[in-house]
């Protein structure tokens, strides 16, 4: 019998006789099984268990030839389910195996097996070429090069440097930062009610430099306490005052609060079809009571939502001390629109805008060039309180939101606002560019030099830019000679976003200012 096999199999034979249990491998290192290829029997072929077997005429029959002729026992079965493995069968050929490779084989042995295979025809199938562990010499594990130290230490020696220049930058930048002291001037959280020792309402027929669509007032129904917090909300003008009314003076009733005429007084070409302002609201001030050259302020408000209104936190001039609006200055601690998060681009009630107004007229006014602004994350700011901050010195001034590490805009004040403006030499019309901000007594921080108060407010439409023309069906043009009529007429698309819950209203739960009185702070005093 000539058996063939291609790969080694462990075969387990089972006979009559118990069989002796041999599990060890063949070891292609071994002197008696690294015989040459010429040392084959006399067909040259490999026998069942990977060695080459030598034909026999013997016609004896052991058990484990019985065994390895019977197709059904489980070890032929396991060796014939091998790839590569033929088996063929004649009459009167054996295997037999005798001499110490018996103790290498991979499968029991019985005694009837044993004497039976010559030991030079023992031929391994698998050589390894493995390497043994210790045959290879590594004397660079025996003696470490001192040289290899450094390929630790200097990146050690980079990130304790780095570090090291990290700190003391951090360290140069906090010690340069010259400490202020302030003075508190008032702090009211209206758990009293409206205080008019701090706030005055202010009255005027509107406008607000933005060219606003609603008159201020001093009714309640505008500015009220309401759970000890401040209210201020616009409300809708009857459709019978609106036909009824062509002029609207508050100087002849002695309601007027500023000292501008327009600003007190408003007609309408009824005839026209024009009519005076459409929505009365409430902008209160500090004014007359409360200023500060210098110093903090903070508002804890949720500001308003509803289309086409306007958040107002705002500082003005005590004085027009270089001239008319933009020349004296306006800081805006911050304005937020009212239209949902889908207006614009990213510009509704989810933005706040920080600037600084300046200019030598309101043709030239360079607010775009001091301008900053954030948004809210994840919510919008009229859906929860928010605390909006100023800090100013004669050397910077800066808004943020929650934190002062949170900036709105930051400017300093390293070079003159006239230079800083890049002004040209003259106007549209051919007339001269002056310098309002030269002189004595001035400075870099000029027109930001001089006592500022605080106003509050809602705003109401608008024709400065406020709103973009043809955004989220904008009901009136800019350049309208008819604006607020056209807003009007409008009335039932953005009444509504006022009047649900929560919207319409900005409510204000504290507020405090602060006045930079250190060594170096001037007495207000001086200017009157």
């Amino acid at each position: 019998m000539d058996l063939h096999v291609k790969t080694p199999a462990k075969i387990i034979a089972n006979s009559e006789d118990r069989p002796e249990d041999c599990d060890v491998t063949t070891d292609s290192t071994e002197s008696d099984l690294s015989e040459k290829p010429s040392d084959h029997n006399a067909n040259g072929q490999y026998g069942r268990f990977g060695f080459r077997s030598s034909t026999s005429s013997n016609s004896h029959s052991s058990p484990f030839h019985k065994t390895m002729a019977d197709q059904s026992h489980p070890s032929l079965q396991h060796a014939n389910s091998i790839q590569g493995v033929h088996h063929a069968a004649s009459s009167g050929s054996g295997l037999g195996f005798t001499g110490n490779n018996i103790a290498r084989l991979r499968f029991p042995v019985t005694e009837s097996m044993r004497g039976s295979v010559q030991t030079d025809s023992l031929r391994p199938f698998f050589r390894s070429r493995r390497i043994q562990k210790g045959t290879i010499d590594r004397p660079e594990l025996r003696q470490k090069d001192p040289r290899a130290i450094w390929i630790t230490l200097f990146p050690l020696i980079g990130v304790l440097t780095g570090l090291a220049i990290i700190g003391l930058m951090s360290w140069s930048g906090y010690s340069s930062v010259t400490k202020h002291k302030y003075c508190k001037v008032f702090v009211d959280d209206f758990s009293n009610g409206f205080n008019p020792d701090i706030w005055q309402k202010q009255v005027e027929t509107g406008g607000f430099n933005n060219g606003e669509f609603a008159v201020s007032t001093g009714n309640d129904e505008n500015v009220f306490i309401r759970d000890g917090q401040l209210v201020i909300r616009p409300t809708l003008q009857t459709e019978s005052y609106l036909a009824s009314t062509s002029v609207t003076n508050l100087t002849a009733d002695g309601t007027c609060t500023s000292t501008s005429k327009s600003a007190c007084v408003l007609s309408a070409n009824m005839s026209a079809g024009h009519i005076v302002q459409p929505v009365k609201t409430g902008r209160i001030s500090t004014k007359n009571t409360a200023v500060i050259r210098y110093g903090r302020v903070e508002i804890e408000a949720k500001l308003v939502g509803g289309d086409w209104l306007l958040s107002q936190m705002l500082m003005f001039p005590a004085q027009d001390s270089y001239g008319v609006w933009p020349a004296s200055g306006e800081i805006d601690i911050g304005i937020t629109r009212g239209n949902n998060y889908s207006y614009g681009d990213d510009q509704g009630n989810q933005l706040l805008q920080s600037s600084m107004h300046w200019g030598p007229d309101s043709t030239e006014d360079r607010w775009a060039s001091t301008t900053g602004s954030r948004n809210a994350l994840h919510t919008t700011y009229d859906e929860g309180f928010h605390t909006f901050g100023l800090e100013w010195t004669d050397k910077y001034l800066f808004t943020w939101i929650d934190s002062r590490l949170a900036q709105v805009t930051y400017v300093r004040f390293d070079q003159g606002f006239f230079k800083r403006g890049g002004f040209g030499a003259t106007y549209a019309n051919g007339s001269r560019i002056l310098n309002p901000w030269s002189g004595a007594g001035t400075g870099h921080a000029t027109p930001f030099d001089r006592p500022f108060y605080l106003v509050l407010g809602v705003g109401v439409g608008g024709t400065s830019g406020w709103f973009a023309d043809g955004v989220q069906g904008k009901p009136w043009a800019d350049a309208s000679t008819t604006p607020r009529e056209e807003f009007w007429e409008a009335r039932d698309q953005w009444a509504p976003t006022w009047n649900s819950t929560g919207h319409g209203e900005m409510v204000v739960r504290r507020v405090s200012m602060w006045q930079q009185c250190d060594a170096g702070a001037t007495d207000l005093t001086a200017f009157g």
